[in-house]
């Protein structure tokens, strides 16, 4: 019972540190951040932004026309195309595979469960608003379901930044779990961005996807730390070289 008191204690000393409460508040903040956005959305107050911001990638005299020659057209098609569900299957099921090899069991079903609970409630959070697409002008891009939030954003925020946090879990060099949070956060940032021009999303879309996104992984965060306490999840690689 000592020892139990005492792994705890150590654990506690270890873990619950600043990091972890400021975590813990960009939750909270994320939580607030993105109900406020629900609110003015639905009440129309974020009408004339985003169709400011939304003809900023069209160009003055034909606002039909995306700005930039033809072949930026395609390159944003590509890059919406990692926010797809079958590029973010594969890339989990890759990085599912990455902790297989390297025996990460626990971690592996943990990823699974966090980036498939993501999927569903980004997926329930899209059936839950009627808001109609933009209509100012034409999509360069197939779209069946309503706009808000941004289904490729969220998803993208959802799998990218999840599967970003947990593999930096692994990595003990702290430029390396850096890298790996960087590549994350770029792959979302340009799956948003791709959205807005290609004209399929009013921007406030793609802010509730992102914000989404940013409470689950860090959300997951959390779990993955406070679960490794018990051995539920393997312990960060900096603590278990420490």
């Amino acid at each position: 019972m000592i020892i139990r008191f005492r792994k705890l204690k150590c654990w506690i000393r270890r873990n619950v540190e600043v990091g972890t409460l400021v975590a813990f508040a960009v939750v909270v903040l994320g939580f607030w951040g993105l109900a406020e956005l629900v609110d003015e959305v639905v009440e129309g107050s974020t009408s004339n932004l985003d169709r400011d911001l939304l003809l900023l990638f069209r160009t003055s005299q034909d606002p039909s026309d995306p700005i930039g020659p033809a072949w930026v057209e395609e390159v944003v098609r590509d890059l919406t195309a990692i926010g797809g569900i079958a590029v973010l299957t594969l890339t989990t099921l890759a990085v599912a595979g990455f902790f297989l090899l390297r025996r990460k069991f626990a971690s592996t079903l943990y990823l699974l469960f966090a980036v498939g609970g993501g999927l569903l409630a980004s997926s329930a959070a899209k059936r839950s608003f009627d808001r109609p697409r933009p209509e100012l002008v034409p999509y360069e891009s197939l779209v069946y379901t309503s706009s808000f939030p941004s289904g490729h954003s969220m998803m993208a925020a959802v799998t990218y930044l999840t599967l970003g946090v947990l593999v930096a879990r692994m990595l003990p060099n702290m430029r390396l779990k850096v890298y790996v949070l960087m590549l994350a956060a770029v792959a979302t940032l340009l799956v948003g961005i791709s959205r807005v021009y290609l004209g399929v999303h009013w921007p406030s879309d793609v802010l509730a996807g992102w914000l989404a996104g940013v409470v689950w992984a860090i959300a997951c965060t959390l779990g993955a730390r406070f679960l490794a306490f018990p051995g539920s999840v393997e312990k960060e690689a900096r603590e278990i070289s420490s």
